[in-house]
C-alpha cells in the first residue's frame, strides 16, 4: 500500500531559495505551456498527444529527469481526464499565470533526488546547467536543501511533490512511499465489533457502533466560516479588472479555505478511527455516494455539497487511515435512515427539524444519530441493541477535536451556571 511522508523544506540561503523559486517556477511554466498546446488540439479535434514538445526548452533548466517527469504527470492528468464519463468537463488545468503569479510546484523523478534524515536532515534535487551556471553549482552538484519534520513511513520511495505554500509561507515536500503489509505501523482489530457512520455536513460525521458507544462530530460552524470566505472571494472577483479573473489575494483565500476544511477532515477522520480502533470495531460501514450529489434547488444546500462537504475526500480519507488499523471500510445504501423511526418503523410520519428528529408515536432523538444508529442495524443482521450510553460529542478549534463540556448529556438538557442564579 502507498503512504506519504510530508516534510517541509528550507532553504539554507536567500541563493538556495531563489534557486528553489525558479526551479518551482519554471515547473509550472512548462506545464502550462504543455497544457495550453494540449486544450488548443482539443478544441480543434486534433490528438492532444501530438502537441509541441516543450521538452527542449526546458531540458536546460530543469534538467533532462525532471522535465520529462512534469511532462508525464501532465500526461496521468490528460489520460483521467479521458477516462471519465462525460470527457468534455474538468480539462487539465494551469498552474497560475506570470502575470497574477504562478503555482510554484515540481515533480522529482523518484531516483532523481536523495532524503536523508538524521541530526541534519537534508534533501538533494537536480537543476538544469542554465541554472547550475546561473548559481555557480558544479556540474555534478545538486541543490542541497534542509528537511524538518520525521518520516512516518519507509520504504520503496516514489515521486517527490514539492511545492510552495502561500498560506503559510512554506516550501513543502510530499514523499510517497510504497509500504509492505507487514510494516509495524499496521496494525489489527481488536475485535469484531461494527460501526456505522451517518456523514453530512451540519454534523459531519455522526457513528454509532455495536458497543452502545455514539459519537457526534459538530461542522456547523465550520460551514459558516467556509461559507464567508467563498463570499469574500467572490466580492474580490467582482472588483478585479475586465479580462482578470484571480489575484494572489484570492488565490491565497482560496487555499486557506481548502487547507482549513482538509486539516479539519483529515484529523476528524484519524480521531474517529482511532477511538473505534479502542472499541473493538474491524468494520465500518458508510452510505453510498450514488444520488447524494445531485444538484439541489438551493445553493446553501450546495455549497454544503459540492465545496464543504466533500464526500469523496472523506471517503478515501477514511478508507487509507482506516487500511493502517486494518478496519475495513464498506459501502451500502442507507436510503430513509434519517427520516425513519426506531421505535415504529414509520419514515412517512417523522418530522426532522435541524438535528432533532420526531414520530407521532412518541419517539424524539437527535436525527443525524438515530440515521447512524438505523442503518447499524440494516447492516449488522445479528445485533442486538445494547444499552447506549449518552453521546459524546466534538467541536473543533482549528487545532484538533475536543470533547464539548457536558457532551454526555441530551440535547434537551439544559446547564445553568450557578453565578446566573439569583439569590
Amino acid at each position: 500500500m502507498k503512504r506519504t511522508n510530508t516534510l517541509v523544506v528550507r532553504p539554507r540561503s536567500q541563493k538556495d531559495e531563489r534557486l528553489l523559486r525558479e526551479v518551482l517556477d519554471a515547473s509550472a511554466s512548462l506545464w502550462n505551456e504543455l497544457t495550453f498546446a494540449r486544450r488548443q488540439n482539443f478544441f480543434d479535434d486534433e490528438s492532444v498527444w501530438d502537441a509541441d514538445d516543450c521538452y527542449s526548452r526546458y531540458n536546460n533548466v530543469l534538467g533532462a529527469a525532471t522535465t520529462r517527469t512534469v511532462i508525464r504527470k501532465n500526461d496521468a492528468a490528460w489520460r483521467s481526464f479521458f477516462k471519465k464519463d462525460d470527457g468534455r468537463t474538468n480539462l487539465p488545468g494551469y498552474r497560475g499565470n506570470e502575470e497574477d503569479g504562478r503555482m510554484l510546484m515540481t515533480h522529482i523523478r523518484n531516483d532523481s533526488y536523495t532524503l536523508e534524515f538524521g541530526d541534519r536532515s537534508r534533501l538533494e534535487i537536480p537543476v538544469g546547467k542554465d541554472l547550475k551556471e546561473k548559481y555557480d553549482l558544479g556540474y555534478y552538484e545538486r541543490l542541497r536543501l534542509e528537511v524538518a519534520g520525521e518520516p512516518r513511513w519507509d520504504g520503496k520511495q516514489g515521486q517527490l511533490e514539492i511545492k510552495y505554500d502561500e498560506h503559510s509561507n512554506q516550501f513543502r515536500a510530499f514523499q510517497p512511499i510504497e509500504v509492505a503489509d507487514s510494516h509495524p505501523r499496521l496494525g489489527t482489530p481488536l475485535a469484531d465489533e461494527t460501526a456505522a457512520l451517518d456523514i453530512g455536513a451540519n454534523n459531519l460525521v455522526a457513528c454509532s457502533t455495536t458497543t452502545g458507544t455514539q459519537l457526534l462530530y459538530h461542522g456547523r460552524n465550520q460551514f459558516e466560516r467556509f461559507r464567508k470566505t467563498t463570499h469574500e472571494i467572490a466580492r474580490l472577483q467582482s472588483k478585479l479588472p475586465e479580462n482578470r479573473y484571480s489575484s494572489k489575494r484570492i488565490r491565497s483565500l482560496y487555499r486557506g479555505r481548502t487547507n482549513r476544511r482538509d486539516h479539519m477532515q483529515n484529523t476528524l477522520v484519524r480521531d474517529l478511527v482511532e477511538r473505534l480502533h479502542d472499541e473493538g470495531v474491524s468494520t465500518i460501514w458508510v452510505g453510498e455516494l450514488k444520488g447524494v450529489l445531485l444538484r439541489h434547488w438551493s445553493v446553501r444546500a450546495n455549497a454544503k455539497t459540492h465545496n464543504f462537504w466533500a464526500f469523496r475526500a472523506f471517503i478515501n480519507r477514511l478508507e487509507c487511515t482506516a487500511e493502517e488499523f486494518g478496519i475495513a471500510v464498506e459501502e451500502a445504501l442507507e436510503a430513509w435512515t434519517s427520516q425513519k423511526c426506531p421505535e415504529c418503523g414509520s419514515t412517512d410520519r417523522t418530522i426532522r427539524e435541524r438535528d432533532s428528529l420526531t414520530c407521532p408515536c412518541g419517539f424524539e432523538g437527535h436525527a443525524d444519530l438515530t440515521a447512524s444508529e438505523t442503518f447499524l442495524r440494516q447492516q449488522d443482521g445479528e445485533y442486538e441493541p445494547r444499552p447506549t450510553a449518552r453521546p459524546v460529542r466534538f467541536e473543533w478549534d482549528d487545532h484538533g477535536w475536543s470533547e464539548t463540556p457536558y457532551s454526555h448529556e441530551r440535547p434537551k438538557e439544559v446547564r445553568t451556571h450557578q453565578s446566573t442564579l439569583s439569590v
